[in-house]
């Protein structure tokens, strides 16, 4: 059974503010650079910005050695995780998107939506997210440990792009 979290980022600043910085490689590189201090093996595989909205691809590396012991039961390897971000054409109402995550034989799925709308106090990304795991007996635990972990990286990342709008736009 999936498991599923909804997680709502308010920003002081304008959903358009907002939506330039998340469509400039530079606030990517920067994000980069932050992973980089938790998994050294962090890069961008690609970035798209055009009349279709903003497509980036990160790969991220955690050592084998570096995950929770039920993880570890599951992942014989270091665990690669490639995570797709999209959002459409910038909507001053409501503009959309996908996400997902992907471990190459790994034992489950992410994948999510996310939503970038104005608010009273400046804007918000809403996402939406469904885990589900494939082993049985623990599969309850690991979607649970997901999410929280989700929760956690969906923090620090607004934290991030909040910081870095008020640095750099």
């Amino acid at each position: 059974m999936a498991r599923r979290l909804s997680y709502s980022a308010r920003y002081h600043h304008p959903a358009e503010k907002v939506y330039q910085a998340l469509s400039m490689r530079e606030f990517w590189d920067a994000q980069m650079e932050e992973f980089r201090k938790l998994t050294p093996q962090s890069e961008i595989e690609t970035y798209t910005v055009d009349a279709n909205g903003i497509d980036v691809v990160l790969k991220q590396v955690l050592p084998r050695t570096e995950l929770p012991a039920i993880a570890q039961t599951v992942m014989s390897k270091d665990m690669v995780i490639t995570r797709k971000e999209a959002l459409g054409p910038f909507d001053p109402a409501n503009t959309k998107g996908t996400y997902t995550a992907s471990i190459p034989a790994g034992p489950g799925s992410l994948t999510g939506t996310q939503e970038l709308f104005p608010t009273d106090t400046g804007c918000t990304i809403r996402r939406t997210t469904e885990v589900k795991v494939f082993i049985p007996f623990i599969n309850g635990k690991l979607e649970q440990m997901m999410l929280v972990n989700l929760v956690d990286l969906f923090r620090g990342e607004a934290e991030f792009t909040s910081g870095w709008i008020d640095a750099n736009l």
